[in-house]
């Protein structure tokens, strides 16, 4: 079987011969400490050749992408230049951000374009109105791997948008506007997704998979009620346009401490958790199979700080990984992309010792 083959029949608790070897990406950083180490030369400073040399089957990334975002996206302009080699810089987003030189984290976020109606109407709404070129293309499926689909963010954009600050007040101040931020943006994934449906034949893909980040390592940035009422009927939507060609793996990409927002996710069709990051609260599909049955599938879930360690801490890991496995319906991953403190030497060794222990 190949590795595609191999992945989906696992996914659906079918017989399988072997668990592919997954990957999620690196840091940027993580390939230039690598090429400085001589492991990659410099043309192969890219997720796919680093993950080939590695020895990876292949990423959890999908193959195509419907863009239901803002478009045009906000001009990036410089506000405030300090000349200490940090900046005010209008994003995309429309947010005003704090950039430092030289800095890999997420910046400090100053000042929101998005505050009220009239800037929704004025720069947001206009920027959320369907067009033909929103809608996906396919050049290469490339290596063996699942054909996914990538289908939005229903909630996650509009926290990048106005902020988790800015949201919750934005609920509390005007109810209305939140719902029809909400509405507008559900409506136009729903639109972008039928007519992308239309455009390719039927089994062109193996899964959809979508992208929020609305959980911090206590619990959701959203108050659980509020997004089950308003977001939840919107994934239902879209599953439903899903399932109508066959599709019935969903994933979806969550960071942070996931529980409270299963539920919803579970109960309108979004079948699949990734990466299931085991963070500080040690997040793993064990408890959530138990609890929610096998309906509930996985993707991730490997502690991928352990390739900072040794060899004797991915033996353990891969161990608890074993356990999981025979659960089925689940596809070890490391949780994250491999960050800069991770030993080529060990990821190697995992990636071997995977092999070893799953063929």
């Amino acid at each position: 079987m190949t590795n595609r083959e191999n992945a989906l029949a696992i996914l659906n608790y079918q017989s399988y011969d072997r668990v592919p070897v997954v990957h999620f990406g690196f840091w940027n950083e993580t390939l230039d400490k690598w090429v400085a180490e001589g492991h990659l030369l410099p043309h192969e400073k890219n997720e796919r050749a680093a993950a080939a040399k590695l020895g990876f089957d292949f990423g959890w990334n999908p193959c195509a992408s419907i863009n239901a975002g803002l478009r045009p996206g906000f001009a990036r302009e410089v506000i405030k230049d300090f000349g200490d080699g940090t900046r005010h810089v209008r994003n995309g987003c429309g947010v005003v951000e704090l950039v430092r030189d030289g800095a890999g984290s997420i910046p400090q976020e100053i000042a929101h374009t998005l505050v009220d109606r009239a800037s929704w109407e004025k720069h947001y709404l206009p920027r959320l109105q369907f067009s033909a070129d929103r809608l996906p293309h396919i050049d290469d499926f490339g290596e063996d791997m699942p054909r996914g689909l990538h289908v939005g963010s229903l909630y996650g954009e509009f926290r990048n948008w106005a902020g988790v600050t800015g949201t919750s007040y934005l609920y509390a101040d005007d109810e209305d506007l939140y719902a029809e931020i909400i509405n507008t943006i559900g409506q136009l994934h729903v639109d972008c997704l039928e007519q992308a449906l239309a455009m390719f034949e039927p089994n062109t893909f193996d899964y959809a998979h979508f992208w929020e980040d609305i959980c911090f390592k206590t619990g959701p940035l959203v108050v659980p009620a509020i997004f089950d009422e308003l977001v939840g009927p919107h994934y239902k939507r879209m599953t439903t346009l899903l399932a109508q060609v066959g599709i019935n793996i969903v994933s979806l990409d969550c960071d942070g401490l996931i529980d409270s927002l299963l539920p919803t996710w579970l109960h309108n069709g979004v079948n699949t958790m990734f990466p299931i990051e085991v963070g500080t609260w040690d997040a793993s599909i064990a408890p959530w199979r138990e609890q929610y049955g096998r309906e509930l599938r996985g993707v991730g879930g490997m502690n991928k700080t352990v390739f900072a360690h040794d060899f004797a801490a991915i033996d353990a890991e891969i161990a608890r990984l074993k356990e999981l496995v025979k659960l089925g319906g689940y596809l070890p991953c490391p949780d994250h992309r491999i960050a800069p403190d991770a030993k080529w030497e060990n990821v190697v060794y995992y990636v071997n010792k995977m092999k070893e222990t799953f063929s």
